[in-house]
């Protein structure tokens, strides 16, 4: 590595130009970026009821406020991970030259979406979770034989 900055790497700040425009629609979550990410529910669009911003509202309720009618300065709200599952019939793979495994698991989240992605673990993160998933069977078994 160069120390060179790359512009194509959004981590160091470039603007790529690329993401479409954000237009959120009645009941839509959106941060405004004018207001240091605070988040609210869209309750009246640009042109509506003679309208010439976007109106928010805080989730829970609280006085509304404006957002410019092009949006620029609005962004949407991503949904909440839940949690992760397994997917079903796909093993997980240990890389020995990076020293770490991967496990294919399936990202749940609170609108009902998934997304499948892979679970990073070093050799020690490895360790750590056999040691925990090793107590979990344990108390599993235990489990039944109470049951039985």
């Amino acid at each position: 590595m160069t120390g060179q900055l790359l512009p194509h790497l959004p981590s160091q700040g470039a603007e790529l130009g690329t993401a479409a425009p954000f237009f959120p629609r009645l009941g839509d979550l959106a941060a405004d970026t004018a207001r240091e990410g605070r988040v609210g529910v869209v309750v009246t669009l640009p042109g509506e009821d003679s309208a010439t911003t976007y109106h928010l509202r805080p989730p829970g309720g609280g006085p509304a406020w404006s957002a410019p009618a092009d949006g620029t300065t609005l962004r949407p709200v991503p949904a909440q991970a839940t949690h992760a599952t397994l997917l079903p019939g796909r093993d997980a793979v240990y890389d020995p030259r990076a020293r770490q495994g991967s496990v294919p698991v399936e990202i749940h989240f609170e609108d009902g979406s998934t997304r499948e992605c892979v679970l990073v673990l070093t050799s020690s993160e490895l360790e750590r979770l056999y040691a925990q998933t090793s107590r979990l069977l344990d108390s599993h078994e235990n489990a039944l034989g109470d049951s039985a």
